[in-house]
């Protein structure tokens, strides 16, 4: 997808130069945050804000992650183009958009009927898709796993069993664990039929992962 206004393209290549500071590397990642239209993900009257390096609210009390922690579990994944990956929480899109931009396969589930009918209408309208449902994310989607990678975009407070067996063996999820407070970015590996490996990346803040579904 490229960015029709050169204003807007400018923007979005400053913040990609500006999270490569921050220590970014991944050039995948930063293709994907200069080429996405970020500005199409957020209401109108806050797209001054959307190439900012902040959180920006969305519908249903939920929030457009900041865009260094979206390129921050992006480059986490070290996702190779093909790579079959499930996101857990669509929420606006725009993560689902920069995977898609790598060239992922994408698989992404959102519990807000609202926010899977607005990111699905928005996403196509881009030249995105994704393969999107509406449903419980600590669900998974057991009838398309396995998944070489999965990404879950809200904070459990345990990480949930069901979503681990449905990484394939060799492959990883990248999960903010924790309380309301502050929770860790977590990499857990799986590395036999029922065998992990975890690693901590940081403290970050995300909304909450719930159960179910609402309209």
């Amino acid at each position: 997808m490229s960015i029709d206004s050169p204003k807007e393209k400018s923007e979005a290549i400053k913040l990609a130069k500006q999270l490569e500071r921050k220590g970014i590397s991944d050039k995948l990642v930063l293709e994907a945050i200069a080429s996405v239209p970020r500005h199409e993900f957020v209401d109108s009257d806050l797209r001054e804000y959307a190439y900012l390096d902040r959180p920006l609210p969305i519908e249903r009390n939920q929030t457009i992650s900041q865009p260094y922690t979206v390129a921050y579990q992006s480059e986490l994944l070290k996702l190779k183009p093909g790579e079959k990956v499930l996101e857990i929480g669509t929420g606006s899109g725009y993560q689902a958009a920069i995977l898609c931009e790598i060239g992922a396969e994408v698989y992404s589930i959102e519990r807000y009927e609202e926010l899977h009918n607005s990111s699905k209408k928005k996403l196509n309208l881009l030249g995105y898709y994704p393969n999107l449902f509406y449903g419980d994310g600590f669900e998974g989607l057991p009838e398309y796993a396995p998944f070489d990678k999965i990404l879950i975009t809200a904070a459990p407070e345990k990480i949930p069993e069901k979503l681990l067996q449905q990484l394939k063996i060799g492959g990883w999820m990248v999960v903010p664990v924790g309380d309301r407070r502050v929770q860790k970015m977590t990499i857990i590996r799986r590395t036999g039929e029922d065998t992990f490996e975890e690693s901590l990346h940081g403290d970050f803040i995300f909304v909450p992962m719930e159960k179910g579904t609402e309209k």
